[in-house]
C-alpha cells in the first residue's frame, strides 16, 4: 500500500459503497507516513472535486466500458489525470506511478493498457478536454441536476458559486473568547509562524493564511480553539442564548455549534445536545471533553422527543437540520457524487418532521434557529414558509446583518459572495 493506492481504495469506497470520504480515507491510509497520507488526501479530494470533468475523458480514452470489478482501474486513471492537470507531478512520473499502482492493485495485466491510455491523453489532451468541456457538468465539474437547481434558485450567483465550490477551502478557526482575547491569540499564532486575519463576520473567528495541522495550533489540546468555518460560527450569536436559559441543540454532532453556544454564553442553565447513534454521540462527547465544557448529551432521534424529553421547555432551540450539504462541497467534494436529486424529497420530509416535532418543546417567547448547509430554496425558505403558514404562533424574525444575502425568510451565505461555506439561517419566535 502506498499513497496512490490508498487514495484509489478510498475513492472506490465512495463511488461503489457510498461511504463518506472522511470515513473512507483514514481507514485506507492507516499506517502510512505523514507525507504519504497527505498525498493520499490530496489525490482523493482532487479526484472527487474534478470527477465530473475527468470521468468523461476516461470514458473517451477507453475503447469499451470496463467491467464493474475494474472500477479501481478507472479511478487509477482519474488519479493520474488529476496529477497531470492539477499537481506538480511531471507527466512521465504520473504515468510511471500509475503503471506501478496497477501492479500494486493486483492487476499486472492492466499495466500496458494504463500506459497506453495515459500516453494517448498526453498526445490528445487539448482535443479531449475541449470535447468534454462542451458539456456543462464537465465544464463546471458538478452534476447537472445541481447546476440546474442553482440556476433556478440563484440566477445572479449560480455560476460563480459553482466555480468557488471547486476551490480549496480556507482554514478558519474559532477562538474561545472566555479564555483568550482574539488579539492575544493572533500574537500566539504569529509567534508559532502562523499568519492569520481577524474575521469581520464574527468576533471569535480567525482565518489562517495557510492550513496547518490542528496540533500546531497554540492551545488546541487545552481547548482554546476549534476549527470551524466562519459561516458556521454565526449560529451561536444569532441564537443569542442568555444567562439562565435552557437550550437544545437538536442535531448536535460533531459538536461545533453546541460548544460554541457554551463558549458564547457560559451561564446558560443547561445545554441539552441530542444526536443519534453511538459514533455521533461519541464525537460530541470528544468535542466537549477537549474544550472542557459540559452538556447533557442524549443518544436519541430528535424527531421523536417523547423518547428522551423530560417535559421542561427550552428557551432556545438550534435545529441544524440534515440536508443536501450543497453549501459545503468545497470541503466535501464527495457530496458531488454521493448526493442525488432523488434524495431531496426524503431530506425535505425529514426537515419538516424535525420542525414539527421540536416546535412544541419551545417555550412561549423562545426562539428557534433553523440552519442548513444547503444552497437550495426547497430545503431553506420553502421549509420555513410552509412551517410558518401552518403555525400561527410562529413568527419569522428578520436577520439584519452585513454578511450574507437576504432571502424571503432568512439569510444565506454563499462561497461566491462571502468566501465562506454556504449556510442558511432562519430565526423563528414562538408567541
Amino acid at each position: 500500500m502506498n499513497a496512490r493506492t490508498a487514495a484509489i481504495h478510498s475513492i472506490v469506497a465512495v463511488l461503489d459503497r457510498g461511504k463518506m470520504l472522511d470515513e473512507a480515507l483514514p481507514a485506507a491510509a492507516a499506517g502510512l507516513p505523514d507525507r504519504d497520507r497527505a498525498l493520499a488526501q490530496e489525490i482523493s479530494y482532487g479526484v472527487l472535486r474534478w470527477y465530473f470533468r475527468f470521468m468523461p475523458v476516461v470514458d473517451r480514452l477507453l475503447h469499451r466500458p470496463m467491467n464493474a470489478e475494474d472500477l479501481d482501474l478507472k479511478v487509477l486513471l482519474l488519479a493520474a489525470l488529476h496529477e497531470m492537470e492539477h499537481l506538480r507531478t511531471p507527466d512521465h512520473a504520473a504515468v510511471s506511478e500509475a503503471v506501478a499502482s496497477a501492479r500494486l492493485l493486483g492487476k499486472p495485466w492492466a499495466t500496458g493498457l494504463v500506459n497506453a491510455l495515459l500516453r494517448r491523453f498526453q498526445r490528445e489532451r487539448v482535443q479531449l478536454l475541449a470535447e468534454v468541456l462542451r458539456d456543462p457538468a464537465a465544464c463546471l465539474a458538478h452534476p447537472l441536476w445541481l447546476i440546474e437547481a442553482l440556476q433556478r434558485d440563484w440566477p445572479g450567483q449560480w455560476e460563480q458559486t459553482l466555480v468557488r465550490s471547486n476551490e480549496r477551502p480556507p482554514m478558519d478557526i474559532r477562538l474561545n473568547l472566555q479564555r483568550c482575547p482574539r488579539p492575544e491569540y493572533a500574537q500566539q499564532l504569529a509567534a508559532a509562524g502562523i499568519s492569520s486575519q481577524d474575521s469581520a463576520l464574527t468576533d471569535s473567528g480567525l482565518r489562517l493564511e495557510t492550513a496547518v495541522n490542528v496540533q500546531d495550533l497554540p492551545g488546541f489540546d487545552r481547548g482554546l480553539v476549534t476549527v470551524q468555518d466562519l459561516a458556521a460560527q454565526l449560529a451561536a450569536p444569532l441564537l443569542d442564548a442568555q444567562p439562565g436559559q435552557r437550550v437544545l441543540d437538536a442535531c448536535a454532532a460533531p459538536g461545533g455549534k453546541a460548544t460554541h453556544m457554551l463558549e458564547y454564553c457560559p451561564d446558560i442553565s443547561e445545554l441539552v445536545a441530542v444526536d443519534r447513534g453511538e459514533a455521533r454521540v461519541g464525537l460530541l462527547a470528544t468535542s466537549l471533553r477537549r474544550l472542557q465544557l459540559s452538556a447533557t448529551v442524549i443518544d436519541g432521534d430528535a424527531r421523536t422527543p417523547a423518547q428522551w424529553w423530560d417535559g421542561r421547555s427550552f428557551n432556545r432551540i438550534l435545529l441544524d437540520a440534515p440536508c443536501s450539504a450543497t453549501g459545503v462541497i468545497r470541503r466535501h467534494p464527495d457530496i458531488k457524487v454521493l448526493r442525488q436529486a432523488g434524495q431531496l424529497p426524503g431530506l425535505e420530509l425529514r426537515q419538516a418532521a424535525l420542525l414539527e416535532a421540536l416546535w412544541p418543546l419551545l417555550a412561549p417567547g423562545g426562539r428557534m434557529l433553523y440552519v442548513t448547509c444547503s444552497l437550495l430554496y426547497r430545503e431553506n425558505d420553502r421549509q420555513i414558509e410552509k412551517f410558518s403558514s401552518k403555525h400561527k404562533d410562529a413568527r419569522v424574525l428578520p436577520i439584519s446583518a452585513a454578511w450574507g444575502t437576504a432571502t424571503t425568510c432568512g439569510r444565506q451565505t454563499l462561497p461566491s459572495v462571502d468566501d465562506t461555506d454556504g449556510f442558511y439561517y432562519a430565526l423563528l419566535e414562538r408567541h
